[in-house]
């Protein structure tokens, strides 16, 4: 496993999701990938769930995750690291909300808010997503986005959309 430099490490928090070419393999492989990256640690991995599309519902269910890593890569160099894996997994990108074989989501990193171009922190719509919201509870029980409050408040207004644990970490 790659070690953390001496450079100040940032705690980053990711979500992982696929509904396409065997998704349970691809979030595995992702998380393994995630494991290799250079000057980072992965702290903990959340159970997998099984979500409904959002958005362009006629479509697979997806299978998600979201893992904490340790990492002295700045955020846009980890925003690059992830899109290299998404590429190295075989994404396509067509139009938004579409199937894809493996999408990896910067979600939080520290406390920083940003809207830089590529890069908006935390994630703009995670507070809205179940699929997003269980599993970093899950991991970091007392959670809070900036700007947005306490993932606990934040998944209870998040009642109608489906999700089941498949998976216990």
């Amino acid at each position: 496993m790659p070690s953390i430099s001496t450079k100040p490490a940032g705690q980053a928090f990711i979500g992982l999701g696929s509904n396409l070419e065997n998704p349970l393999f691809q979030i595995r492989q992702a998380i393994s990938l995630l494991a290799e990256l250079p000057d980072s640690r992965l702290i903990k991995q959340s159970s997998l769930y099984r979500s409904a599309p959002m958005g362009v519902v006629d479509q697979p269910d997806f299978i998600n995750a979201v893992v904490h890593i340790e990492t002295a890569l700045m955020p846009q160099a980890l925003l690059g690291a992830l899109l290299e894996i998404e590429r190295r997994c075989g994404r396509i990108r067509t139009y938004p909300n579409a199937p894809r074989t493996l999408d990896l989501d910067l979600l939080l990193y520290d406390d920083l808010q940003c809207h830089e171009e590529g890069l908006v922190l935390p994630h703009p719509r995670m507070h809205e997503r179940a699929f997003v919201l269980q599993p970093l509870m899950e991991i970091e029980r007392d959670c809070k986005i900036p700007g947005q409050g306490l993932v606990s408040e934040l998944l209870a207004t998040c009642t109608e959309q489906r999700l089941e644990c498949i998976s216990p970490s």
